[in-house]
């Protein structure tokens, strides 16, 4: 008996686990999350352990001497599901620029260790402005002027709210507030008073001036300064216990920098960056602290269209609008209403158009994944002591592939995955395809035309699906050009087949 197609359509969303079956629309409104592990929610513990054991090696010196990171907690949800929380390293390694601390006064990682969010804070400020917008305070395509009044001088008259939010405003991505301007109101005059780099609208400048703007626009409209809108809005009704400006529990934090200009010593328990530190330790851009259990919950929160344990925060038409790709005219640079969306240089395997997020300079990665449901966060404190040490991009990769390769690409029956670039594999009937690469990457089907073999198509993405191909016999080339990976490329086939570089695959 065949099964009608939307009875298949609601059989295969509802099962968990699989990369291969995208989920349409947010998650049950009522999802939350609980303790669990990778067997509960029908992922592979296998790439998820390599993962780790990869995020460990990451501790050593690498190929410059220096380790990424002193230490990091990660945090894997799926289908409501916390599948891995774990920690390794430290919170507080160094006393200084190079030296150790002795064994006895380090600080171990913890899993609620607290840390400072950097530009992952550019997300708690958007959605205050979203929050204004549902109040009809605020109107996303309105004149930022409008709202605030001094900020429409030296060409930035008609720069609006969303060109803000998108980071198409023209505007230069860093002033040195701490060091050219003496006190705060000199400090937040200076970005009010600043010429656009650019004609607002023709490119994209990621801004951290963009977002501090926005602070000052939360502030003036809602009447309460952005710390408490974002108490009040965000952190208090979601139960973000650990979750704010200049935190408290300073014991519990992860140390940053050791800064000598400013001369700040080892930063612990403030906000790393200077301009924000120089605001007071609350602006539009950084200094947001929280813990990957907190973060986790806004994850949800997003995932569930905006609510979460029956407290709404957003409508589910404002979450909506923040994970919309308003900027298509810059292909690389796909932005929603404060999220980053489809970034593969750090949301790597997990990265599709719905995929959300956004990184923070200290060294955190936040991930939401809303096709499969599934939130990857990484959190590390990679500027401890020093920000020249290197990048930790490579780790953010690590994580979300880990993620990604636990989540199933399952055919209904033999299957294979391409390997090596320039790989082939011939097949005799061949059944359809899946195909998730980097861009550049792409999977070519040829077939023989009695004397040599003819590209037929080429397939660079199946957006996440088994794609049937044609029942002949074919020849498939992958050929890899992309920097970073995909899911991977997969051919489901009967009868006899030919693989060199490729190989037989379970899930």
């Amino acid at each position: 008996m065949l099964i009608p197609a939307l009875a298949v359509a609601l059989v295969t969303a509802a099962i968990p686990g699989h990369f291969d079956q995208p989920q349409d629309g947010f998650a049950h409104p009522w999802t939350t999350l609980r303790e669990s592990n990778p067997y509960w929610a029908n992922l592979d513990p296998a790439p998820i352990n390599t993962a780790l054991r990869q995020l460990r090696e990451f501790q050593k010196p690498q190929a410059n001497g220096k380790p990424l990171f002193a230490g990091a907690v990660t945090m894997y949800v799926h289908d409501g599901k916390i599948v891995t929380h774990d920690r390794t390293g430290y919170a507080v390694l160094y006393q200084d620029q190079e030296t150790q601390l002795p064994e006895r006064e380090r600080v171990p990682m913890q899993k609620d260790t607290i840390f400072d969010f950097a530009s992952i804070s550019k997300l708690f400020t958007s959605i205050a402005v979203i929050q204004q917008v549902e109040q009809h305070k605020v109107d996303i395509d309105e004149r930022v002027a409008t709202y605030l009044p001094e900020f429409g001088v030296n060409g930035k008259e008609n720069i609006t709210v969303k060109q803000l939010l998108t980071h198409t405003s023209g505007l230069e991505p860093f002033i040195a507030l701490w060091k050219l301007y003496p006190d705060v109101p000199s400090r937040i005059k200076a970005v009010m008073d600043v010429k656009p780099k650019s004609t607002p609208g023709t490119t994209y400048v990621y801004s951290d001036l963009n977002l501090i703007t926005l602070g000052e626009l939360v502030h003036k409209v809602s009447g309460k300064t952005l710390d408490q809108a974002v108490k009040d809005g965000i952190t208090k009704p979601l139960n973000m216990k650990d979750t704010g400006y200049n935190p408290k529990a300073k014991d519990r934090t992860a140390a940053t920098e050791f800064q000598s200009a400013p001369p700040r010593g080892m930063v612990r328990g403030e906000v790393h960056d200077e301009n924000a530190w120089s605001l007071g330790g609350v602006a539009g851009h950084a200094g947001v602290f929280g813990t990957a259990k907190d973060l986790a919950i806004l994850g949800q929160t997003i995932l569930n269209g905006g609510t979460y344990q029956g407290r709404r925060i957003l409508t589910e038409h404002s979450v909506e609008l923040m994970l919309t790709n308003f900027n298509q005219q810059f292909p690389d640079n796909a932005h929603g209403l404060g999220f980053e969306l489809d970034q593969r240089w750090y949301m790597g395997g997990l990265s599709g158009p719905g995929t959300a997020g956004h990184t923070g300079y200290t060294g955190t990665s936040f991930v939401i994944d809303k096709a499969s449901r599934s939130i990857a966060i990484l959190l590390t404190n990679r500027v401890h002591p020093s920000r020249d040490w290197g990048s930790v991009n490579p780790a953010r990769r690590v994580v979300t592939d880990g993620l990604a390769n636990a989540l199933a690409v399952k055919a209904n029956g033999r299957q294979w995955r391409a390997t090596t670039s320039g790989g082939t594999l011939t097949a005799d009937r061949p059944v359809e395809v899946f195909v998730d690469v980097d861009k550049g990457d792409k999977l070519t089907i040829q077939h023989w035309d009695g004397t040599q073999w003819q590209d037929v198509r080429t397939i660079t993405t199946t957006s996440r699906r088994w794609v049937p191909t044609e029942p002949v016999k074919s020849r498939f080339v992958y050929t890899k050009a992309g920097q970073y990976n995909g899911r991977g490329v997969y051919v489901h086939a009967r009868g006899n087949v030919t693989a060199e570089g490729w190989s037989a695959a379970s899930r």
